[in-house]
């Protein structure tokens, strides 16, 4: 008898306001600190055997408030804070492009521009379940905002709104309707825990 081989499944996080406080845009590592419960929560996700992937939009790149390598020390400091907590992210994409040329920041062709990545769009979803051969039917995305949702409706995965950050209110991507809303990360742990096919 042959086994059928599932690909893995994963769970998408949003980071700013959603692993993270808020705290407006992060350019410097000792801004950045994990809301409460964050830690717990992805434990037990890592625990049911989902990957942790981290897809954030990091428009601090084309505003020239940090560059790639500040951004890379950024995302040390918050895998070292998980790792304190007996946890890590699987992967991390980000998307350090921004469209919208009418900021005080020096205008960098390189970053201000369009592009498939930047949430609401599914690009850094996609290129996840490619590079690690992830089924996103069985796969979810958690973030504090509309654009996390749409991203998550736009690569075929399940989508947890949490009240943490901008709790859904960043009203840029309107009539997306996750599949549930809740307090936080480690409430969407439950959530996809008993209702997501992990198995």
């Amino acid at each position: 008898m042959v086994r059928e081989l599932i690909s893995p499944w994963a769970v998408f996080l949003d980071r700013d306001g959603t692993l993270n406080e808020h705290v407006g845009l992060v350019s410097e590592p000792d801004q950045l600190e994990l809301i409460s419960g964050v830690a717990a929560g992805l434990r037990r996700l890592h625990e049911a055997g989902a990957q942790l992937v981290l897809v954030t939009n990091q428009p601090v790149i084309a505003r020239e408030l940090t560059d790639e390598s500040g951004l890379q020390r950024i995302h040390d400091r918050l895998q070292q804070l998980l790792v304190d907590e007996g946890v890590r992210l699987d992967a991390i994409y980000y998307c350090p492009h921004h469209p919208e040329t009418h900021h005080p920041e020096a205008n960098n062709p390189e970053y201000r521009r369009e592009c498939d990545c930047r949430k609401p769009k599914p690009g850094m979803i996609r290129q996840a379940a490619a590079d690690l051969g992830l089924d996103l039917a069985r796969s979810c995305m958690v973030g504090d905002s509309t654009r996390d949702i749409a991203a998550a409706r736009a690569a075929g995965c399940a989508a947890v709104l949490v009240r943490t950050g901008s709790a859904g209110e960043d009203g840029v991507c309107e009539g997306v309707e996750p599949d549930a809303v809740v307090d936080d990360v480690s409430a969407a742990a439950d959530w996809i825990l008993k209702n997501r096919n992990t198995a």
